[in-house]
């Protein structure tokens, strides 16, 4: 992997990785275009795009206001990973739960958890709606990170009930994040959230704009939310 090529990207943005975690990069990428081969995990498999669109991407969640890293995290619809491993390479001190519904993901998430020893994080195979109704989990994260999953109004709905009182649910988003928030704003308040900050991004080279949209857990989330599995993606609150 051109360690330098994400060294110097995360050094520009003011985070300076270790050349252990360098490493740890290094092997992520490399398991990923292994395991791609079999199981699709991704459609970016050049090398720099991968660096920049999935390593230095997930990362910007790291230039929000306020950051922390010794907190827990919930990476809701974490595919390959994304960007719940890249956060915790840089931030070994967060604990993290990386969740997905297929367990092909889990499986290659499990083996990644192993390889790149990873302690304190563990990868769940479950589906939002269940989870957050769960006491184990609601409302129990510092951080809820998503990225690439559903429209800000239903990942809302996903992501707001495992957020405690006082955390974040960081949304990643292109171009399209700000009509999205539009949106989304009364169903954001009636789970409990408010706007904390937008945060705009232009990906280097790439020239492609992202959104992470930080919404603050203000208030407990009702107990009917979420609800039932494929209710939220079906009958988006308004």
């Amino acid at each position: 992997m051109k360690k330098d090529f994400l060294k110097e990207l995360l050094e520009k943005s003011e985070i300076y990785p270790t050349a252990e975690q360098l490493e740890k990069f290094a092997v992520f990428q490399e398991e990923l275009r292994e395991w791609n081969q079999k199981f699709n995990l991704t459609a970016i498999e050049e090398e720099e795009e991968i660096i920049i669109k999935h390593f230095y991407d997930s990362l910007l969640g790291m230039k929000i206001t306020g950051w922390q890293s010794r907190s827990r995290l919930l990476d809701l619809g974490t595919g390959a990973g994304f960007p719940g491993i890249p956060l915790k390479i840089i931030n070994p001190d967060l604990q993290v739960t990386l969740v997905d519904s297929l367990q092909k993901r889990i499986g290659f998430l499990d083996h990644l958890i192993q390889k790149l020893q990873l302690t304190g994080t563990q990868a769940v195979h479950g589906r939002a709606e269940e989870m957050g109704q769960n006491k184990e989990y609601r409302e129990k994260f510092d951080y809820v990170v998503s990225r690439a999953v559903a429209k800000l109004s239903v990942l809302s709905e996903y992501c707001l009930p495992f957020v405690k009182p006082g955390g974040k649910f960081l949304a990643y988003k292109g171009p399209e994040g700000l009509e999205e928030y539009n949106g989304a704003k009364k169903a954001i308040q009636e789970l409990g959230g408010n706007l904390y900050e937008m945060k705009d991004f232009v990906l280097p080279k790439q020239e492609s704009k992202r959104l992470i949209i930080v919404i603050q857990k203000t208030a407990p989330t009702p107990g009917r939310f979420p609800r039932r599995p494929g209710i939220p993606a079906k009958k988006p609150l308004e």
